[in-house]
């Protein structure tokens, strides 16, 4: 690529992550100070927790929530022009929060004497951590969750006065507030859990691998590979989209982070604004559901189901290939239709030579994938590979200053012998090799630079954490509300009886529910809502756990992706000078495989390599695989062509139908359906076939 054309690229993506990552209040200013060091002591105090776990887990939860409402008051008393009186009122309600989780620390072991028989200062505390909750959450998120979540908390409250089969047999407040907020059932529940561990820290990790390049490095490796083929900037987006959700696990976080890169180069070799901002859209979402990290959905879908987070990832691992294949695939039947062309070549990076250049970036996904697949649990896993980035990080400025090529290999040795050892003796022998590391930056020139990047990258991680962790606090109200009143038993009771007839209209039912939860709520309290409600149903239905699961989960995604909501898409409008409901339209139609998958899924299990099926019995676990991906990928070709309406020339109306008829009949999974779909596909490809020979000879005589 040529200095200028890179120049801007890599300008693009720096300004880009300024953008995302909700930047802290000027480090100049008093304020800013003090919300500097709450950032930072929350960061070391979490990595210190996963790395040894001397709290019990209640404790642990109650002070996660207490930090992370301590920093949402914190941010909003540091608002410019905010009156003297409110700022004050904020830092009350944040002190008061944080004291609130201190309150479990002080008083544990009486707590638990007195468990289901709270004292009035017990029912004090947890009123005011509930309020707190409500609040933290409506300021950082809006109104919708905290609304939905007010809603499921009245019913708690009075339910008794619904209707049957509406109604519950009453609960009066100490139980509720109790329910709340003394135990692991409500604002202490299994999301945050996984928010104080878990999500935390591979926020962080995500953090410091994006202040060591690696979006540069993947930016640069998809543009050169990609960059030229027809349609390539938005070939490009699926790719790079791809590789940082392996990182950052976020769709929105991606949509603006490499937005600002690959929108506008799409716009500038042909394509609409609407589509641009919806490919950008949809990849983005996608990273949510890529190995190795997936999004924070994933992590608490294992920690609720009780299963190695391995096991998670293997699921997703054939769904992901599909959905990006799925959103290449749209491009690159979009790019052909519009008669598109890719990025000249002197405007192409050498993507060889990023990736030799960069290679040491991968290395912590690298630790983290296999780490991950040897059994060792996430938290450990991410605690060892934020571990080696940041020892990266600091061992980079330092291998410069070797002047011999010799002494920077044997530094690179010494230092991977010493992180390795980790195995042997636990993580108190690489945080040992990051302090020498710190001291030896301390003593050289830009040293201190350095270091300023690290902790950077540490307070940067702990803001990013703010809006997850609330969300994960307040949906356990909702989770604390099923538990009980027992009220997900009689929706799953609905569904069950609608599966009794049709499983297909069962899953619909479960789709709209997911869609419609998720506008304007977010993925994570999403997933939960619909899997504590719908989740025992399709189980119930005879439908695999974790399918059960991975399909409300796929449609919580979704659901940002469709409107009128779409968060995604609106989080795309801006960058593309487009309307959110437009870039929402286009995202359907390229996400395709996001709405196919989890349905092909429930039928053949095996699409998410998970056993059982009738089709898995008769013919074997790994002939139903290759069966069913391949099935699945024909599906897709298939919905991509009937949608975008071109296939070597514009398809006319009964063109397209033919497609989507045999596209539907490889999704469903009834007698003869594969049978009909395979056979309408056959038909629609040999007659494509046929006719584009005609068409090549019409020329040829011409």
């Amino acid at each position: 690529m040529s200095s200028s054309a890179e120049s801007v690229s890599l300008a693009a993506i720096a300004e880009a992550q300024d953008t995302i990552h909700n930047p802290m209040p000027d480090r100049n200013t008093l304020i800013g100070k003090v919300m500097f060091g709450i950032a930072l002591t929350f960061a070391v105090w979490q990595i210190y927790i996963a790395a040894y776990a001397p709290l019990s887990s209640v404790v642990l939860r109650a002070i996660h929530v207490g930090f992370l409402l301590l920093m949402v008051f914190g941010l909003s008393a540091a608002k410019a022009g905010r009156p003297l009186a409110l700022r004050a009122a904020d830092w009350v309600f944040g002190i008061a929060a944080f004291l609130t989780g201190l309150y479990q620390l002080v008083f544990e072991g009486d707590l638990i004497l007195r468990a289901g028989d709270p004292s009035v200062a017990d029912i004090v505390v947890g009123s005011i951590a509930i309020v707190l909750v409500f609040e933290g959450a409506r300021r950082i998120m809006g109104w919708v969750l905290p609304l939905i979540c007010l809603v499921f908390c009245l019913f708690a409250l009075f339910g008794q006065y619904l209707p049957v089969p509406l109604n519950h047999r009453g609960f009066d407040f100490e139980q509720v507030v109790d329910q709340f907020s003394m135990g692991m059932e409500g604002i202490y529940g299994t999301p945050t859990y996984v928010s104080a561990t878990y999500i935390f820290l591979f926020i962080v990790f995500s953090s410091f691998l994006e202040r060591a390049g690696i979006i540069r490095l993947f930016a640069d490796v998809s543009i050169g590979l990609f960059g030229g083929a027809r349609g390539g900037p938005a070939k490009v987006a699926v790719v790079s989209s791809a590789m940082m959700g392996m990182v950052s696990g976020s769709g929105v976080a991606n949509v603006v982070t490499v937005g600002p890169v690959t929108i506008p180069i799409m716009k500038r070799v042909g394509f609409t604004n609407a589509f641009a901002g919806a490919v950008e859209a949809t990849a983005s979402m996608g990273g949510q559901i890529m190995p190795p990290v997936m999004g924070a959905v994933a992590f608490i879908m294992a920690e609720t189901l009780g299963v190695p987070y391995g096991d998670i990832v293997q699921a997703a691992v054939l769904p992901a290939i599909l959905y990006f294949g799925a959103a290449f695939w749209m491009v690159h039947i979009e790019a052909t239709r519009l008669g598109l062309k890719g990025l000249p070549k002197d405007e192409l990076p050498d993507w060889w030579r990023a990736l030799k250049k960069g290679w040491y970036l991968l290395l912590p996904l690298g630790t983290l994938i296999y780490l991950l697949f040897q059994g060792f649990t996430p938290l450990f896993a991410g605690t060892m590979a934020l571990a080696i980035t940041a020892a990266l990080l600091m061992a980079l400025p330092i291998a410069a200053r070797m002047g011999h090529t010799a002494f920077r290999v044997a530094f690179w040795i010494v230092l991977g012998f010493l992180a390795g050892m980790f195995f042997k003796h636990g993580v108190g022998m690489i945080f040992s090799v990051l302090g020498i590391l710190a001291l030896i930056l301390l003593a050289i020139r830009d040293g201190k630079k350095t270091l300023r990047t690290v902790i950077d990258a540490l307070v940067e991680g702990a803001r990013n954490a703010v809006s997850v962790g609330v969300a994960c606090a307040l949906v356990g109200i909702i989770v604390g509300t099923l538990t009980l009143t027992g009220a997900a038993t009689n929706f799953a009771r609905t569904i069950v009886a609608v599966g009794e007839h049709s499983l297909f209209l069962s899953l619909l039912l479960t789709m709209v529910t997911c869609l419609i939860l998720g506008m304007g709520v977010p993925t994570i309290p999403n997933y939960i809502i619909t899997s504590s409600l719908v989740g025992p149903a399709l189980l119930d239905l005879g439908v695999p756990l974790i399918v059960s699961h991975m399909f409300v989960f796929y449609f919580g995604i979704m659901a940002d992706l469709t409107p009128p909501v779409a968060l995604a898409a609106f989080a795309a409008a801006p960058i593309a000078k487009a309307s959110g409901l437009s870039i929402g339209i286009q995202c359907m139609r390229i996400a395709v495989a996001g709405f196919v998958v989890p349905f092909m899924a429930v039928y053949t299990p095996a699409l998410m390599l998970q056993d059982g099926g009738p089709l898995a019995a008769s013919i074997g676990f790994i002939p139903a695989v290759i069966y069913v991906f391949a099935k699945a990928v024909l599906s897709i070709c298939l919905w991509g062509i009937a949608s975008v309406g071109h296939w070597g020339r514009p398809l006319t109306w009964w063109e397209r139908l033919w497609a989507t008829a045999g596209a539907f009949c490889l999704v469903t999974a009834i007698p003869m359906t594969d049978e009909i779909g395979f056979a309408l596909a056959a038909a629609f490809f040999l007659y494509g076939w046929r006719g584009a020979r005609k068409r090549a000879a019409a020329g040829q005589e011409g």
